[in-house]
């Protein structure tokens, strides 16, 4: 009966994490051209610390701390400013990377900390996390258990959205081997990465 109770908010809970949490912004593009650009095995790490990080946004939000950061003189701005300027980074990095048959050891990809960091200052994770805890009960009977529920449910898509990005940029990095094909296509990863992160600002 239970079960039955909760399978629609359950399933509601989980399609509005897709729609809003998986579309196309700073974290998850980062992460498919980092994929894209350095291949799956290097890039894990990266993939790893932006679970991380989001994780971490995702406690906050549920512990209403973004509430005290936001209420912080110019903290909204302070993380989109971080974010961005990390993001900016990211893309120079990428649009100078060489083919991929030519990176070895040579050119680091972007490590743990740097997903971890781009995850707990990116504006688009505190939103849309907020976003779909408050729109969504599971649990009508007992509020502790119903954030238990969607923290735990949030962090598993959490890891499904990251790593699904990365394989899918992962998939284009065979397309990286040929120095022409790999210019171009950095170049436009780079450009993709920028406006997205220049787009969320604006909104």
């Amino acid at each position: 009966m239970i079960l039955t109770d909760i399978g629609g908010p359950l399933l509601a809970l989980t399609l509005a994490a897709i729609a809003v949490m998986g579309s196309p912004g700073p974290a998850t593009i980062s992460v498919t051209v980092v994929g894209a650009s350095f291949g799956m095995r290097r890039s894990l790490p990266y993939a790893i610390g932006l679970i991380a990080g989001t994780s971490v946004v995702l406690v906050a939000v549920s512990l209403g701390v973004v509430a005290l950061i936001l209420a912080i003189p110019h903290g909204a701005a302070l993380l989109a400013g971080i974010s961005t300027t990390y993001i900016l980074f990211l893309a120079f990095k990428i649009a100078t990377a060489p083919p991929l048959r030519g990176v070895g050891d040579s050119v680091d990809a972007p490590a743990f900390l740097g997903g971890f960091l781009l995850a707990i200052a990116n504006p688009k994770a505190y939103l849309a996390i907020g976003a779909v805890i408050a729109g969504t009960t599971v649990v009508t009977w007992d509020h502790r258990l119903d954030a238990l529920v969607k923290v735990v449910l949030l962090a598993a898509m959490i890891v499904v959205i990251h790593l699904f990005w990365l394989v899918a940029g992962a998939s284009l990095s065979r397309l990286l081997r040929d120095p022409l094909s790999s210019r171009i296509i950095s170049l436009c990863l780079a450009a993709a990465l920028v406006i997205a992160s220049l787009a969320l600002q604006w909104r």
